[in-house]
């Protein structure tokens, strides 16, 4: 059995005749399927839950005439559990649009499900490149990053700087291969050379054989193909080496704000890393940041704020269609510029990748904060069209109608 909770999130006070009408039509029904309890879980979790309540806030709790509800589950980093959910939110509970999923194996499998369905699945956390590659569908949109955009801007400005010998640290299932995949692929074309590898299984815990491996190879980079706590247990670990005093440079390739409040500037200052958000860019992201922060306590990270991005932009396509029928509001979708707080000019392309902007950024010193969540300095902004990988190169049939 497999535990949900539901939310109905209805904004403002409604007149008892108001209620009747809404009660008279099926709500529009939103899942967030993501980490809720694992290593994931302050990247993504409650969190996105959260995000997508704002976006249903926003929209005012309803699109014409139907209540919005949010729906959320654990898919406990596990494809099987995950498609269950995925299966039973569309044929049961009749959920328009799955999010979040946070997990390359999970969001291959829920991907499934939706094409069995007819559902619109919309993917944040998802590294590999293959949902809106060989496996893409007209209903399946990735939001956030990918293993490309995540790996190839770092890889090509640190090799840029001389730190041309790389050995991977990686978590030893699709995401990690994805990662590893990907920036090997950067370094290379880049000029550098990649001396090794060692694999860890999830939640691994004790690094101590791995970062000796890592150590010994005598590469100037060592990068981390892993999250959550995986990668911020290997960077405290690295300290206790002395990898970085030794003259090594540590570079996580999926780094969130939540992982750098976790190690503390002390530790993770210096890191550069790719990110698609940062909370204190604009006015508008400074003030959609601090109403999440009176939610949950903490500032949101990149995935937090492509939730609360991608469920904004379903529910207008709903108003604006006036209905959920998948292929209606995702063709909707894919025809409006997506312009919020997560992307200044966003774009589906055919394969369902969402361009926009990603940031390659430096973690402060700690006498360079002004305080609680100050961490990252915005070094360059790669626009969407050079941050992923081009459509041509996707290998997804749909980009080539």
């Amino acid at each position: 059995m497999h535990n949900f909770s539901r939310r109905a999130v209805l904004g403002g006070l409604m007149t008892a005749g108001a209620i009747r009408g809404h009660a008279e039509r099926t709500p529009v029904r939103i899942g967030v399927l993501t980490d809720m309890t694992g290593l994931y879980s302050d990247s993504v979790g409650p969190g996105s839950v959260a995000a997508a309540r704002l976006a249903a806030e926003d929209a005012g709790g309803s699109v014409p005439g139907r209540a919005v509800e949010v729906l959320s589950a654990d898919n406990q980093n596990k494809a099987d559990i995950g498609s269950a959910i995925a299966r039973q939110w569309y044929d049961r509970d009749g959920v328009g649009m799955v999010v979040g999923l946070d997990n390359s194996a999970v969001a291959l499998a829920v991907e499934q499900v939706a094409k069995e369905r007819n559902g619109i699945v919309v993917a944040i956390a998802v590294s590999t490149n293959d949902f809106t590659g060989k496996f893409c569908m007209p209903t399946a949109l990735s939001w956030n990053y990918d293993s490309y955009a995540l790996t190839h801007g770092v890889a090509r400005a640190l090799v840029a700087r001389g730190l041309d010998s790389w050995f991977f640290l990686t978590v030893d299932f699709a995401f990690g291969s994805a990662l590893e995949g990907s920036a090997t692929e950067a370094v290379i074309s880049a000029g550098g050379k990649v001396l090794g590898s060692a694999r860890h299984p999830i939640d691994a815990g004790d690094f101590s054989s791995y970062l000796v491996a890592a150590k010994a190879s005598g590469a100037k980079v060592i990068a981390l193909a892993s999250g959550g706590s995986d990668m911020t247990n290997a960077v405290k670990q690295a300290s206790e080496f002395g990898i970085v005093r030794g003259g090594q440079t540590m570079v996580p390739l999926l780094c969130n704000l939540s992982d750098i409040h976790s190690l503390g500037l002390a530790a993770a200052q210096g890191i550069t890393l790719m990110t698609s958000f940062d909370w204190g860019r604009t006015e508008q992201t400074r003030a959609w940041s601090q109403r999440f922060f009176n939610l949950r306590h903490a500032m949101p990270t990149m995935n937090h704020a492509a939730v609360y991005s991608a469920v904004s932009h379903y529910l207008r396509a709903v108003a604006t269609t006036g209905t959920t029928d998948s292929a209606a509001v995702v063709a909707n979708m894919r025809a409006t510029v997506v312009k919020d707080i997560f992307a200044d000019n966003g774009r589906i392309r055919p394969d369902g990748r969402l361009v926009h902007d990603m940031y390659l950024v430096r973690v402060k010193q700690p006498a360079e904060s002004h305080g609680p969540w100050d961490y990252e300095e915005i070094l360059q902004t790669v626009p969407g069209s050079k941050a992923f990988r081009p459509e041509a190169d996707a290998g997804c049939p749909l980009g080539k109608t």
